[in-house]
């Protein structure tokens, strides 16, 4: 049997609206989707009846199946000849491990293929109301992780980004949004620099908490903002 193909797919950030035509259409020719656990319930329906699905989902501290085991799901479901879809919440290349997958692919001689999706990193701001670039208030944006390196290590260099005057968006950083907004603080951000979390975004349980740097984490806990959320400072 020939070598399939490997199509990395970004679901958008909930809202089945923004996930893209040439997403859907990939997505109803697939024979096998792997899929994660921040992609909406109503994109998961569009997946045809015949295809067969693997759950890989990874929550914090949670994780369905090792990112390095997904690498090799791919890899095997496509020498058996399957056409595959690597479905994902968000853009696949955006703190989505695709770059991982397709290191993998391409040792392996896997044909593969990059669909694009609507990053929660613009998307969730902008259904919140919160535009992350204004000419008037910042002329850049920059995404930061609030998840750990591969050694355990999370490793922010909170002065740099005090300087930078643009807007910082953080994903998967809830559990610390204390510790982010601390280390802030102590690198110089003035204490009524605007800040917001965003819970569930784009979706219809979406929730959002606006306040200042300085008490955007004692806000948060007051409306028991949940996982998924992204914080936005500036």
């Amino acid at each position: 049997m020939s070598t399939g193909k490997v199509w990395l797919v970004g679901a958008g950030p909930g809202d089945a609206g923004l996930f893209t035509i040439k997403g859907m259409e990939t997505l109803q020719q697939a024979e096998v989707v792997v899929y994660d656990s921040l992609v909406g319930q109503e994109i998961l329906s569009r997946i045809p009846e015949s295809a067969r699905c693997i759950n890989v989902g990874k929550r914090a501290s949670h994780h369905t199946m090792p990112q390095e085991q997904i690498n090799q799901v791919l890899v095997e479901e496509a020498k058996k000849g399957h056409r595959v879809v690597r479905l994902k919440g968000g853009d696949p290349f955006v703190f989505g491990r695709g770059g991982e997958e397709v290191e993998l692919l391409v040792k392996e001689q896997i044909p593969f293929e990059v669909v694009p999706g609507v990053t929660s990193c613009t998307g969730v701001p902008a259904y919140a109301g919160i535009p992350v670039t204004h000419r008037d208030c910042a002329s850049s944006f920059h995404v930061i992780t609030g998840h750990a390196q591969r050694d355990g290590e999370i490793r922010i260099d909170f002065p740099s980004l005090a300087r930078l005057g643009g807007t910082l968006v953080f994903l998967m950083g809830l559990a610390r949004l204390g510790w982010i907004a601390k280390g802030l603080l102590d690198a110089g951000m003035k204490k009524d620099t605007p800040a917001a979390v965003v819970e569930n975004g784009t979706t219809a349980k979406q929730r959002k908490v606006i306040s200042v740097l300085s008490d955007i984490e004692e806000k948060a806990k007051e409306e028991d903002i949940q996982k998924p959320a992204i914080i936005i400072v500036g």
